[in-house]
């Protein structure tokens, strides 16, 4: 007897999943190489590469391993798409908030009020 159903849900093939992970290794190093190298001249076209690869790879888990397609019954794909983008947006506004005051809190005895104009 086999460990799949046959009630018509679309699982992943061996190729289906092999190509998840090639796009996913190769979302993930072109930002790793671009920021190691020194990044480009244009930072904002750095950061938006970066972003831009981040969201892709996002979209590449969803389709390849999420198995999340037009074909999904009942709203489950809409409701699956509206929890991921809530928990980035909460991770990324999480990790912005915890590196700002990171950097307030571990340096206390510096005055980052200060203007650099008034430095020497």
């Amino acid at each position: 007897m086999s460990a799949h159903t046959n009630n018509n849900h679309a699982h992943g093939s061996h190729r289906g999943y092999l190509t998840g992970f090639i796009l996913s290794v190769i979302l993930t190093a072109i930002p790793f190489g671009l920021v190691m190298s020194g990044g480009l001249d244009s930072r904002i076209l750095t950061v938006a590469i970066v972003v831009g690869c981040a969201i892709i790879q996002v979209l590449v888990h969803m389709v390849y391993f999420l198995h999340m397609n037009s074909h999904a019954e009942e709203g489950w794909t809409l409701l699956s798409t509206l929890f991921t983008v809530v928990i980035v947006m909460i991770m990324i506004a999480g990790s912005l908030w915890v590196m700002f005051h990171l950097n307030t809190n571990m340096m206390p005895q510096m005055n980052h009020d200060i203007p650099l104009e008034s430095l020497p």
